[in-house]
């Protein structure tokens, strides 16, 4: 469930007082009713958790090399559990605020470790069709979000639907701390579960100090490590530039549509869309690239193929006065805007050894965040102001899709290297290897069912 966009919907949110000329005055309703909030104070609140998710995302990822991911998961759920119960009992504007903050950094552990576990666990074969299951929770929780604060808000209050999402929420941040840790290539061996590694956890408070100076300096080192990979860069600067259209795209599509087609449903029009089109693009995608044969160079094919010819259906729909022939070609649109999802974050993830993995995926987070989705609303909208014509302004933000499509287009000639296994041989740890199962299989049908050897990378195992 998408906590960001319940609180937008009509039921949490509400409408702020008012008082008509002959001064009768109505409360409001929702958050915005309840403590008088100006328009700009409601964006504030919306856009709060923002702060919280860019601060805690690399921090969550440098831990990472040191505390268990999974234990981290468990903490930041835990956060995300609280911050969201602080958000149905806060008594003001800087109480909810602050609690909005708290749900950014709970949000934060899942943004540079969910990916990497799910792109280490699953098939071969299957690698960007799971990463893009795991992409396409964000319409669906778009959707969810909507109908579940509209329903909960208006039913019962807005308190309870923060309410209900912190119990929804409880169960997986308990998993967290309960499941068996699971060992992350490229992470250090030496880690009791859930904390810091043996020798620290041996030491007094001055060795904290020593290993936050020491998370610091690494943290430094593996920025400029992360910074050289020309691949890595590449694919997150053509991320910027398609999250800053997708960006005002959700904020101000209803009101284009509506501006353009004089349409009542356009709230309902474009979330149709965006469901439908995030589902089929994100999956679709996904599989393409596994059947394509999930290499860099071929994902960067994909990428800057989908953008561009995303960014033409999308110029072409609103060429349109038909409601319904653009309908269609917006679909067509979205779904190939969608299709980025899985193969664009494969890059982020194959493009970097390991261990970098995790800061890998929260910096792609804070970069499309701070120079992407949060300036383009806005500015969108000043954009507007001065055109004065919803078409011509939405056609100059398609143009920015094609200067995504030409980034991504220049990862194609980049030389490259899927860093997948690179760390594998460096650790002491067990790294499980994709072919060992059907090799297992190839010598328990020879009768050999005792042993079965299998190659890593640079040495040979045995399995009993």
């Amino acid at each position: 469930m998408d906590s960001p966009r319940a609180i937008s919907t009509n039921g949490v949110n509400g409408s702020p007082r008012s008082c008509t000329e002959s001064n009768v005055c109505s409360d409001g309703s929702g958050i915005q009713g309840e403590f008088d909030l100006s328009n700009f104070k409601d964006g504030i609140l919306s856009s709060a958790f923002l702060v919280g998710l860019l601060i805690a995302s690399p921090i969550f990822a440098s831990l990472a090399q040191s505390i268990n991911p999974f234990r981290l998961i468990g903490v930041g759920l835990s956060v995300w559990t609280l911050a969201v119960v602080g958000c149905g009992f806060s008594v003001d504007f800087w109480s909810i605020t602050i609690c909005r903050m708290l749900v950014g950094v709970g949000e934060a552990s899942f943004i540079g470790l969910a990916a990497p576990f799910i792109d280490e666990n699953a098939p071969v074969a299957q690698r960007t069709a799971w990463l893009g299951i795991f992409c396409m929770c964000l319409p669906i929780g778009i959707a969810v979000g909507d109908v579940y604060g509209g329903l909960v808000g208006d039913g019962l209050g807005w308190r309870y639907a923060f309410f209900g999402e912190a119990i929804l929420m409880l169960p997986f941040a308990i998993l967290g701390f309960v499941m068996k840790p699971l060992q992350m290539k490229g992470m250090s061996n030496n880690i009791i579960p859930g904390f810091l590694n043996e020798e620290l956890s041996k030491k007094d408070f001055s060795s904290y100090v020593s290993f936050t100076s020491n998370l610091l300096s690494r943290f430094g080192q593996d920025m400029k490590a992360l910074l050289s990979e020309k691949v890595y860069v590449v694919n997150v600067l053509g991320y910027i530039s398609y999250n800053f259209v997708i960006g005002a795209y959700q904020y101000w599509s209803p009101k284009v549509i509506y501006g353009i087609y004089e349409t009542e449903n356009a709230d309902l029009l474009f979330g149709g869309v965006i469901i439908v089109g995030g589902i089929v693009g994100t999956i679709g995608g996904s599989v393409l690239l596994d059947r394509m044969n999930s290499t860099i160079p071929n994902a960067f094919k994909l990428l800057s193929t989908a953008a561009f010819f995303g960014a033409i259906f999308c110029f072409s729909a609103f060429c349109f006065s038909s409601l319904y022939v653009f309908l269609a070609l917006f679909l067509i649109g979205v779904i190939l805007i969608f299709a980025i999802q899985g193969p664009v974050n494969f890059v982020c993830l194959h493009a970097v050894k390991p261990s970098l993995r995790p800061l890998a995926m929260a910096i792609s987070s804070v970069s499309i965040r701070i120079f992407g989705d949060v300036p383009s609303p806005p500015l969108f909208g000043i954009l507007q102001d001065k055109v004065d014509n919803w078409r011509t302004s939405v056609w100059i933000l398609n143009s920015i899709l094609f200067l995504a499509a030409g980034i991504w287009f220049i990862g194609i000639f980049l030389p490259s290297v899927d860093r997948y296994e690179e760390d594998s041989e460096h650790l002491g740890t067990r790294v499980e290897q994709p072919d060992v199962t059907p090799f297992l299989e190839s010598k328990m049908a020879d009768g050999d069912t005792t042993s079965a050897v299998y190659k890593g990378k640079g040495k040979t195992k045995r399995l009993l």
